[in-house]
């Protein structure tokens, strides 16, 4: 994969502090736009559980 490959949510605007995302074959990866150098690798099945779980509200992080 190379560094085209990553994407980062619109809703990010120009914000640098930012989850960003790149999608392989059976794969999918995470980083922070600050520290790129760290990277969560996953499956899509894992991710897409994780984004439902985050659409849901189900992770209430300011409580």
């Amino acid at each position: 994969m190379s560094e085209l490959d990553w994407q980062k949510s619109s809703f990010s605007g120009d914000d640098a502090n930012c989850v960003e995302v790149r999608v392989g074959v059976g794969l999918v990866e995470l980083r922070e736009s600050d520290d790129g150098d760290v990277i969560l690798p996953t499956n899509p099945a894992a991710f897409a559980n994780l984004l439902t779980t985050i659409k849901s509200g189900q992770l209430n992080l300011h409580a």
